[in-house]
């Protein structure tokens, strides 16, 4: 390397200067003793021999500085050689794809990642502008883009779609940051390179409805009619079951406010209400999730949206139901909703897999258990319930 031989003629220039110091001693010590064996007075030539040997003496010192000062700086060269080789392999190792360009977007500089991803070996790679790896109908907005950089200090952010040499489209994250000159003009561009073709599929996955929110999570199973512990840190997921929500109105009588169904979430971290409860319909297994690894973890988060928007919509039916003014049309309404949450086809109709009480359905529609009764008996002379074995509710024609 370079800084090897810097080494090597820095070491040889000293080694010749100590051997020209030492051959100027040795011309001292000879006119020395030729001036002792002269016949002249032994105080009248000496003084100027001896003022040569003190500063003989001094070059000597100086030497060894010089030898000193050398070691030190080779240490310091091995010390800067270790970490600019370290730093490389970061550069060159890092996960994502790293360029560093003129203020042009003239490539200069690429780590490994970036080659592979633009599918063109660094020898080659090395001189080509940035836009000709853009898509076509991208590249004037690309263009816009490094017009506009040198306007802002702050790394800036781009979504683009790239295209390997040879390859396919790709979308990219880029973000870029500016070094500027002395003048304060742009001199670099420091592009990080990363492919969205990966994580949109992990978003993708995570949107299946077969997510596994059960692995590695103990199942917590409740009775029916079994009051389940609310946390205003955990959010349950139910795993199988039903899960009936309530409050209690100013009369302090009961009001349905949800059903939570497999697959579904719920929780007082979820509610603004006082009195919130959660009780069994059926044997029901649940899942707890905490509310700090949903925070800590954003594929949770992404992956229970979905279920959550699912509680956000229920809730909507319930004020729709709530805001009907005949109590008749509520009931219908709710049949209607419980159809499509835990309705399951047979063949004299739709059957509901849970069996509700009068006074569950009377909560729900904001009446009386005896309004409810009669409404139901009404709809099961005009044949539009069914009644099976078990007591379980088939729907017929409530559409």
């Amino acid at each position: 390397m370079d800084v090897d031989k810097t080494k090597d003629v820095n070491k040889v220039k000293i080694d010749k200067f100590a051997q020209k110091t030492r051959a100027m001693d040795q011309r001292i010590a000879k006119l020395y003793e030729n001036v002792i064996a002269m016949p002249v007075p032994a105080h009248a030539v000496p003084q100027a021999l001896l003022e040569l040997g003190t500063a003989s003496q001094k070059l000597h010192h100086a030497i060894e500085e010089l030898y000193q000062q050398n070691e030190q700086l080779e240490q310091t060269q091995e010390i800067l050689e270790e970490q600019y080789q370290r730093y490389e392999e970061l550069f060159e190792e890092a996960p994502d794809g790293y360029l560093v360009t003129d203020a042009q977007g003239c490539i200069q500089e690429a780590n490994y990642t970036a080659t592979k991803l633009l599918n063109v070996e660094k020898r080659f790679l090395v001189g080509k502008l940035m836009i000709s790896f853009v898509a076509l109908e991208q590249r004037q907005y690309f263009r816009d883009f490094l017009t506009q950089l040198s306007q802002h200090r702050k790394s800036q952010e781009l979504i683009i779609s790239l295209q390997q040499r040879g390859g396919e489209l790709f979308d990219a994250a880029l973000t870029v940051a500016v070094t500027y000159n002395q003048q304060g003009k742009p001199q670099n561009l420091r592009w990080l390179l990363r492919d969205l073709t990966d994580s949109r599929r992990g978003e993708l996955a995570l949107n299946k409805k077969d997510y596994n929110f059960s692995s590695a999570r103990p199942l917590h199973k409740y009775s029916k009619r079994e009051i389940i512990p609310l946390d205003p840190q955990t959010i349950w997921y139910v795993h199988q079951g039903l899960v009936k929500l309530t409050t209690l109105c100013e009369t302090n009588e009961e009001v349905l406010v949800g059903l939570a169904v497999p697959g579904m979430v719920f929780g007082s971290y979820m509610t603004s209400l006082n009195t919130y409860q959660a009780i069994a319909l059926s044997d029901t297994e649940l899942v707890s999730i905490s509310v700090f690894e949903i925070i800590a973890s954003p594929s949770l988060s992404h992956a229970l949206l979905p279920k959550i928007n699912q509680r956000l919509q229920q809730t909507e039916s319930f004020l729709v139901i709530s805001g009907l003014r005949k109590v008749h049309d509520r009931l219908e309404c709710f049949l209607q909703l419980l159809k499509q949450e835990i309705g399951e086809t047979v063949v004299q109709g739709t059957r509901l897999k849970v069996r509700l009480t009068h006074e569950d359905f009377a909560n729900a529609c904001c009446t009386t258990r005896v309004t409810i009764t009669r409404l139901l008996c009404k709809l099961k002379k005009q044949g539009r319930i069914y009644f099976d074995a078990h007591r379980y509710i088939i729907l017929r024609n409530i559409d």
